[in-house]
């Protein structure tokens, strides 16, 4: 998939567009993913920045692709 293909206001794997505090939510069911709690699903410890989730990452709620999460704007 091309990088123009994403949603407007997605990750796409895009590291540049987020901080290590960054909170990004799944454009499929909402689910916020928040550095502060990490993930207990997927056993991520608090702190871990989205950048950093391993590659296999997917929304713990729907399976959604870790690329396609949106950007939360703070």
């Amino acid at each position: 998939m091309r990088e123009d293909q994403f949603f407007n206001g997605s990750y796409g794997g895009d590291a540049s567009k987020i901080t290590d505090h960054t909170r990004l939510e799944c454009k499929i069911c909402w689910h916020v993913y928040d550095p502060v709690e990490g993930d207990d699903y997927w056993h991520i410890p608090p702190g871990t920045p989205f950048s950093q989730l391993p590659e296999h990452w997917t929304c713990p709620r729907c399976d959604g692709a870790k690329n396609d999460f949106l950007v939360i704007e703070d």
